[in-house]
């Protein structure tokens, strides 16, 4: 995590941590985008105790974006929308795996990096995991990938409107690629954030 916030830092992205005081009191309206980081919401008591507050972030206009969750995310109204996950999750191992674009003219593909298939090569360890396996149609599949053998997971990256927010939900393990210094990675959360 000191890692994320050091190469982020490092490209003049402003960001606070916060606190489970700012979790229960701080403006939220006043970010441009939160992030949640992974397993946060099985981690923070405070962040499950406030997770409203960051739904009501969304719908105010902010955008949520929320990295890879357990078991413990799913079915506790911590997501604006309904989802489900695979038992055991679904996920990719193969750091290598082809990655597709499934709606390459998406604004999180062009701003302010034009993502191109290159993006997706040199990053290490794994792809991804707790993919969502199912969804509800508000949220919008972004990304295609899978194991040799294995059919596609689209549930790695997905972005869904909620009156005038946006919620992200990624099982893309930007954790891992941003600290090793993975450029494309690095190119593809910054227009994540951007959204």
């Amino acid at each position: 995590k000191e890692n994320i916030v050091g190469t982020l830092a490092s490209f003049g992205i402003n960001f606070a941590k916060l606190s489970g005081e700012d979790m229960a009191y701080a403006d939220l309206g006043r970010f441009d985008a939160i992030v949640i980081g992974p397993n946060a919401y099985l981690l923070s008591e405070n962040l499950r105790k406030y997770s409203q507050r960051f739904l009501d972030y969304v719908d105010g206009g902010g955008t949520l974006i929320v990295q890879f969750q357990g078991y413990g995310f799913e079915g506790k109204g911590f997501a604006p929308y309904s989802f489900r996950y695979n038992q055991p999750h679904d996920r990719v191992t193969n750091e290598n795996a082809k990655v597709s674009m499934l709606d390459p003219k998406h604004l999180i593909f062009q701003y302010p990096n034009a993502i191109r298939p290159e993006d997706f090569h040199g990053w290490v360890h794994d792809r991804g995991m707790y993919f969502f396996r199912e969804w509800d149609k508000h949220l919008k599949p972004l990304l295609s990938c899978a194991d040799a053998g294995e059919e596609q997971q689209e549930g790695g990256l997905l972005v869904g409107a909620r009156n005038r927010g946006t919620y992200i939900y990624t099982g893309y393990s930007f954790y891992r690629q941003l600290p090793a210094g993975v450029a494309g990675a690095l190119r593809l959360f910054v227009n994540i954030l951007s959204l």
